[in-house]
């Protein structure tokens, strides 16, 4: 079978090679398609200042850089728009208006920040000692806390709507090897997780099987988890491969542990994004 990467960052937020570069790679990786998928300005949103994201005032800039791409590519490699859009309640999510009038192929919805009761917001993908720190003074040290605000964003970014693909379903877990910080066996957590997979299945929008954490050493498993990823099948959720690349070496990595893991799952096919049509993402199955 022949693979496609739609999450795929480059040097305009947190990735370390340019669009052409990513290009070029993924060309003579032979994969079937690219998608950039850079992270949305959050800046003139939310105030917040990161170096991961897109900053506002090149965001023009990275659209005509890939459309420029498209062009330069024409009937070599098939090459997509898109954005990463975080959800930050009563702040910017995926179902924004201006993300409609930009001319995206795809977006990819995700929640990495935790705004804690007490101190200062933090990203769940952030160190352990951050963590930690975070957990520590913002929910006064129950990991369990801070796990249940990200289900429940996940949940309310669901319900929102307005995204093509839902971004590595677990991030929280990206510190929890061992169940270092809490228990994915909980009742809690098992309960809140099958309900996200019954609502992504009522959206009929993919998610994604996101090889990220492995190819950063961060984490032993895909995005999802196995239970996880056996309740989105449960459910019918459509499931793509992505590689969450930073750098163009990544953007095929650990492709064959993703297909074994779907496999593993119950799954017989994935879906490769085929681009929009009449104002939705098309997608292909392909046999696993």
């Amino acid at each position: 079978m022949r693979f496609s990467c739609i999450h795929t960052h480059t040097t305009f937020g947190d990735g370390s090679d340019d669009i052409e570069t990513l290009c070029r790679i993924a060309y003579e990786k032979r994969l079937k398609s690219i998608g950039f998928s850079d992270h949305a300005p959050v800046t003139k949103k939310t105030g917040f200042r990161t170096p991961w994201h897109i900053p506002d005032e090149r965001l023009s800039e990275y659209i005509e850089t890939i459309q420029a791409a498209k062009k330069r590519w024409e009937g070599k490699l098939p090459v997509f728009l898109g954005l990463e859009v975080d959800f930050i309640s009563g702040m910017m999510g995926p179902a924004d208006k201006d993300y409609r009038e930009m001319g995206l192929d795809y977006i990819i919805a995700s929640v990495h920040y935790i705004f804690p009761p007490k101190g200062e917001p933090f990203t769940v993908d952030e160190s352990q000692e951050n963590i930690l720190k975070g957990i520590k003074e913002g929910f006064g040290g129950d990991p369990f806390e801070m796990v249940d605000a990200y289900l429940n964003n996940a949940e309310a970014m669901i319900r929102a709507g307005g995204f093509d693909v839902l971004g590595h379903p677990d991030l929280v877990k990206v510190n929890n090897t061992g169940n270092r910080l809490f228990s994915s066996d909980a009742e809690y957590y098992r309960k809140k997780t099958a309900n996200l997979a019954v609502l992504m299945a009522e959206t009929g929008v993919p998610a994604e099987v996101n090889t990220g954490g492995l190819n950063r050493g961060r984490i032993s498993e895909c995005y999802p988890s196995p239970d996880y990823l056996k309740l989105f099948r449960k459910h019918g959720v459509p499931m793509v491969i992505n590689a969450d690349a930073h750098k163009a070496a990544d953007l095929d990595g650990h492709y064959q542990d993703a297909r074994q893991f779907m496999l593993d799952a119950g799954f017989t096919e994935t879906v490769i994004f085929d681009g929009r049509q009449n104002g939705k993402a098309v997608w292909q199955a392909e046999k696993l």
